[in-house]
């Protein structure tokens, strides 16, 4: 009888397991939201970052982007030339795109450096890249539509200067896979 009931014990364990292998298996977590505020402001401060979700109407082509688990954050770094090695260099130091955004470069101070990936290090310099969605005039006609009545109030800084930038941390599948900030929700002077 002892050995019967053992065996059920074993058994039932082994459901049990195998349920909640499968429910793991076929029930993902959800996706983290753009605004959430998961991420500290600066290792020290411990204040939660605090990202736009508005500004996610006025994206391209959002479902390029994939919103990482840290979601909303907040990065210091330096402000990099992105136009250096462009036929176009322009004196903000920040690549205009079509699509109204800006395509900046951020050299992270030391302990966001962890941020980056391979297509950050191959295609953008070792930087992080930040966007400012509708910085600019849209020239790209299947974009018009999300700038539509708004342009961003916010300033890139001029190259060189130390600044803390807070927004969403995707990946963009699109191109080199790399890692960015986009839409940017500030950037502040350091």
């Amino acid at each position: 009888m002892a050995k019967t009931k053992h065996v059920a014990a074993l058994a039932l364990g082994a459901v049990a397991i195998g349920a909640g292998v499968y429910y793991a298996s076929h029930h993902k977590p959800p996706a983290p939201s753009p605004a959430a505020s998961t991420a500290p402001a600066s290792p020290a401060s411990g204040a939660a970052a605090q990202c736009d979700p508005s500004l996610w109407t006025h994206v391209y082509k959002p479902e390029r982007l994939i919103a990482q688990p840290q979601g909303c954050i907040s990065v210091t770094g330096t402000i990099a030339d992105a136009t250096a090695d462009e036929k176009r260099h322009r004196k903000d130091g920040v690549r205009h795109e079509a699509d109204g955004d800006t395509h900046g470069w951020l050299t992270l101070d030391q302990p966001y450096k962890t941020l980056l990936n391979a297509g950050n290090m191959t295609h953008q310099g070792g930087n992080l890249v930040f966007e400012i969605v509708c910085r600019f005039r849209v020239t790209q006609p299947d974009a018009e539509g999300v700038c539509e009545g708004y342009t961003s109030p916010i300033q890139v800084p001029p190259i060189g200067s130390h600044v803390r930038i807070t927004g969403t941390y995707v990946q963009d599948t699109n191109h080199g896979k790399w890692m960015e900030i986009h839409p940017v929700s500030s950037i502040v002077l350091e």
